[in-house]
């Protein structure tokens, strides 16, 4: 004799009737705590519980950034080419298109115009998910095309790294951008137009060597990581065990390479309460 038997045979829920999880519903943080999605969105893509700021790209800074999410993007149809040929696992041309596919960019930097409380700002923002936000030629070039505009118009640049450093499929053209895109901040300089570097997690290797620490203000977000090489090679190479927090953009600004540490809800206000300190402007509200 069954424990259990079944009085209508077969399943009755019709295949329109079926309702699939959609997904993407949930997000869970490093820490484990598990939040909605849109929660999240909200929430300027930071966990409400445990203060975790989500890695985001480009499409979402210009969201926070930018008034009403209206700007005009320069050089958008710049690409990489592939003088050296290059070739690991596969070919340098197809490992782009993959990444373009991927992504719906077309190289791992995005640069903008537009307005931030009501004033013109030039942003130059960086998309980890299109090769690990590797900075190659197309990079460094937008870089110093987006610094050339700022100067035309004097108004203040804004740049926000996100990177694993230099594109090695490019190799040294890749390290060239290091001096050019300095160069084109040192003009910024000279002509006392305002630049703000913003570091997000992650901020390593020749973004960190060049442009990311050049700020007139040098600002992160909570727990981002920042640093040339990754804690392992530096802990090989000193032969020392590394303090706790290495690395994170609380070890920086307590050693002084950082200015501040904002939260992600803040940035448009700290940002633009920079640049009119810095201008010598009123406070904007």
């Amino acid at each position: 004799m069954s424990w259990f038997k079944r009085k209508t045979k077969g399943i009755t829920t019709t295949t329109e009737e079926k309702k699939d999880t959609p997904k993407g519903l949930w997000y869970k943080s490093p820490t484990g705590k598990i939040i909605d999605t849109e929660e999240l969105e909200k929430n300027f893509y930071v966990s409400p519980e445990d203060g975790y700021h989500v890695r985001i790209g480009s499409k979402e800074y210009f969201e926070i950034l930018f008034d009403d999410n209206k700007f005009k993007e320069l050089d958008a149809k710049l690409e990489s080419k592939d003088p050296l040929k290059f070739e690991d696992t596969k070919k340098y041309p197809d490992r782009l298109k993959s990444a373009q596919e991927k992504t719906k960019l077309k190289d791992a930097v995005r640069t903008a115009v537009g307005k931030s409380k009501g004033k013109d700002i030039v942003i130059a923002c960086m998309d980890f998910s299109f090769i690990g936000g590797s900075m190659g030629s197309v990079v460094g070039e937008k870089i110093a095309r987006a610094a050339d505009y700022a100067l035309k118009k004097k108004i203040p640049f804004v740049i926000i790294s996100k990177s694993g450093g230099a594109r090695m499929m490019e190799a040294a053209l890749s390290l060239m951008q290091l001096a050019k895109t300095s160069v084109k901040l040192a003009q910024l300089s000279d002509a006392q137009i305002p630049y703000i570097s913003l570091c997000t997690d992650p901020t390593t290797g020749g973004t960190t060597a060049s442009f990311a620490m050049l700020g007139d203000i040098n600002i992160s977000e909570p727990g981002a990581l920042i640093g040339f090489a990754g804690p392992r090679v530096v802990r090989d190479t000193t032969g020392q065990e590394l303090p706790e927090g290495f690395q994170t953009a609380e070890f920086l600004l307590e050693h002084g390479f950082l200015d501040f540490i904002s939260h992600r809800k803040d940035l448009k206000n700290k940002i633009n309460l920079y640049i009119d300190l810095i201008t010598n402007q009123p406070l904007r509200a």
